[in-house]
């Protein structure tokens, strides 16, 4: 088990960026595939990005393609979410996952979940 905690939300004008950063806890933390989702409100929450365990390899969402980026450090225990070109339907609370295996696009297939941080845009 990891623990996660998020961290960079806040408000935001339309246009702008935020990098977001999940601080992760124990020694297993490049045994997992890291994931970004988000929730906004009244909707379900939804995967944004994954990066694989040695962050060679990336996926995302293909609305989010082009303006979002994630990384990681594995030596910090830490994934990042870089969010350029914010719009207010960017409007959510994302949540950073650890995943142990499988394709790990899926919410269901993510075992650790942050508390989530907030990320708010005005137009």
């Amino acid at each position: 088990q990891v623990q996660l905690v998020e961290s960079g939300g806040g408000l935001v004008q339309a246009g702008g960026s935020l990098r977001l950063s999940c601080a992760a806890s124990g020694r297993t933390f490049s045994t997992y595939v890291m994931g970004w989702f988000r929730q906004a409100p009244g909707k379900e929450r939804d995967f944004v990005a994954r990066i694989s365990r040695s962050g060679s390899f990336t996926y995302y969402a293909d609305s989010l393609k082009g303006r979002f980026s994630i990384s990681r450090d594995n030596a910090k225990n830490t994934v990042y979410l870089q969010m350029n070109s914010l719009n207010p339907e960017d409007t959510a609370v994302y949540y950073c996952a650890a995943c142990r295996g499988g394709v790990c696009v899926r919410e269901r297939e993510y075992d650790d979940w942050g508390q989530g941080t907030q990320v708010t845009v005005s137009s």
